[in-house]
């Protein structure tokens, strides 16, 4: 039987993405698939895919599409796997489900976590959970104070080893035999334990006398009510806790009402065996997880939130060091792994708001850095806009400078080489009907100016009878000396230089080849802007689907979404910009 396919087309669209061909609809019976010569038809009433076309396109497709569908199977059966997983773990914790998922995440990938909260939250509940999702774990759990010991958390020395002159300790049921581990109130522990935690739960091995052990630990759970304090040398182990989530009391009044109605949470609880992550699984998948890789939509987001980090670091005091955006980056390939998919993508890049945040004080400073980051990355396009919004903005500045007056065109007349106004200036004569004009020309630079002045004849004379003084808004007003108070009737009057062509009117005898070069510049900026658009539109479609993660709240795929909106309307508003410079051209 040839290669079937009987879901959706969008499904299938979705699956065949990463081969970045071309769809054609325009055919009634079949939608078409193009690549490298290549084409791909597939029938949607029977599901039935063929190929033909040029013989590399058609064999590049004949391997890649039939291997892209399996693996979308297989991968969508993962994602719902872990989906139960998270709700099955998660049963009965009101108000926990989303710190659950990130701590899992976590484990599946071998990160450490820290949560943060008051007592009485469910932090060492959540940690017991986790472990739960693994098949017969060996779990280590323990209440950090001042007066804690080594022997309590690294294992006993052996007695009969010092007999023999060794200093060893006895590790069995303690942390360094344990897969995984809770540490409480871990601040508050002795320097000696904390020094040899910082190799153990990052190298992932324990120094037991003159013996280097390999630790088994998948994943070290710890939790405090605090964050260390600053020099008391713990930056280095914080470091360590790539996620960090705040773990507050329940806030709404109906989940507070059925904790109340409730019994006591297990923490010992059964999973199904084909939902428990087995030993061999959980290897498998920390390595495949390692071929997933950033897109770049994600490297644009870590860009834009290390640029608004650096910008406010003397503000919120947070340093991110390379291990850390190392491992915050095998986070999020993990869950765009565990999603079922080769790239990461916005949805992923959302647990960054849990692995850059030092302290409670600028816990909600970075989320927010984050979150503007995820807004403003939109998707990624190939094109640089910021050169095109500067060569959109240059082709205005141009048009508008050759093709329309940059500002008011008056009626001047030359005088010893310079511009004037001319002005008949009309004084009645008192006790008669008749008037008498003055002559005068008035200097262009006088315009802009309120001071008085002399205006000259037509023989370039200074009129020393006569004053001239313009208002700022073009108007002059003409007056006379205070001598002809006795002939005429009014000493003043108001003139106003004549308007040729106003601020913004097209100009005349414009080159032709000019308006033509302009116009073609605007028509393939538009073009590349609307195949921007394309791509960005074709990319959004059921983009919710792909953004659905165990991961991450509904709320930040909204925001997710909402960046996206912005970017489309972005586009649309440059693309009406330039039909706007179009029109000018016309």
């Amino acid at each position: 039987m040839g290669l079937m396919f009987k879901g959706s087309f969008d499904d299938l669209a979705t699956r065949l993405s990463p081969l970045d061909g071309e769809w054609d609809e325009t055919q009634q019976d079949r939608k078409v698939f193009r690549l490298d010569g290549g084409i791909m038809n597939w029938f949607e009433p029977s599901g039935t895919i063929s190929f033909q076309g040029k013989q590399k396109g058609k064999s590049l497709l004949e391997s890649k599409v039939p291997e892209l569908i399996n693996k979308s199977e297989k991968s969508n059966g993962l994602q719902e796997r872990i989906h139960q997983l998270v709700d099955a773990v998660s049963d009965g914790m009101f108000e926990r489900e989303e710190i659950i998922a990130v701590s899992l995440l976590g484990a599946l990938c071998g990160q450490n976590t820290f949560l943060f909260g008051p007592p009485g939250t469910a932090k060492s509940l959540i940690s017991r959970r986790i472990a739960c999702a693994f098949q017969r774990p060996t779990y280590f759990e323990y209440l950090m104070n001042r007066f804690s010991t080594p022997e309590e958390v690294f294992g006993p020395v052996s007695i009969k080893a010092l007999k023999e002159d060794q200093y060893t300790r006895k590790t069995e049921a303690y942390l360094p035999k344990a897969e995984f581990a809770f540490l409480d109130e871990i601040w508050k522990s002795s320097p000696a334990i904390l020094n040899t935690l910082l190799t153990l739960i990052n190298e992932r091995v324990f120094r037991n006398g003159e013996v280097v052990e390999r630790a088994p630990l998948k994943a070290l759970i710890a939790a405090s009510n605090e964050t260390p304090e600053a020099n008391q040398g713990l930056e280095a182990l914080y470091d360590r806790f790539i996620i960090r989530l705040l773990v507050g009391p329940i806030s709404q009044g109906e989940n507070f009402d059925r904790l109340l109605n409730s019994k006591p949470t297990d923490a010992d609880i059964e999973i199904s065996e084909d939902l428990v992550v087995k030993p061999d699984e959980w290897k498998e998948w920390r390595s495949q997880s390692q071929d997933v890789t950033l897109s770049p939509e994600t490297l644009t987001i870590i860009h834009l939130i290390r640029s608004s980090l650096a910008e406010k670091s003397d503000e919120l005091e947070v340093y991110v060091s390379d291990r850390r955006w190392q491992r915050a980056a095998m986070l999020m390939k993990a869950s765009a792994f565990f999603n079922g998919r080769g790239e990461t993508n916005h949805s992923d890049a959302v647990l960054l708001k849990h692995c850059l945040w030092t302290r409670e004080d600028n816990r909600h400073a970075v989320i927010g850095l984050v979150e503007n980051a995820l807004r403003e990355a939109g998707f990624d396009s190939g094109f640089n806009l910021a050169e095109m919004d500067k060569s959109k903005d240059d082709l205005d500045k141009e048009i508008n400078h050759e093709l329309f007056h940059t500002a008011d065109v008056y009626e001047t007349k030359l005088l010893n080489e310079k511009e004037y106004f001319f002005f008949k200036a009309d004084f009645k004569v008192n006790y008669s009907a008749y008037k008498e004009s003055k002559k005068l020309y008035v200097p262009r630079v006088k315009l802009k100016s309120k001071q008085k002045f002399h205006p000259l004849d037509a023989r370039g004379n200074k009129q020393e009878d006569v004053w001239c003084k313009f208002d700022g808004q073009g108007t002059c007003s003409v007056s006379l000396n205070d001598e002809y108070h006795y002939r005429y009737a009014s000493q003043t009057v108001e003139c106003t230089p004549k308007i040729l062509f106003r601020k913004g009117d097209k100009k005349q005898d414009i080159n032709i080849r000019l308006v033509e070069s302009l116009s073609n510049a605007v028509g393939d900026l538009k073009k590349e802007l609307e195949e921007i658009l394309r791509q960005v539109e074709s990319k959004s479609r059921d983009y919710q689907k792909v953004l659905s993660s165990p991961f991450i709240s509904e709320a930040d795929i909204q925001l997710v979404l909402s960046g996206i909106t912005e970017q489309i309307d972005s586009l649309k508003l440059r693309i009406k910009d330039c039909e706007r410079l179009e029109e000018l051209c016309r």
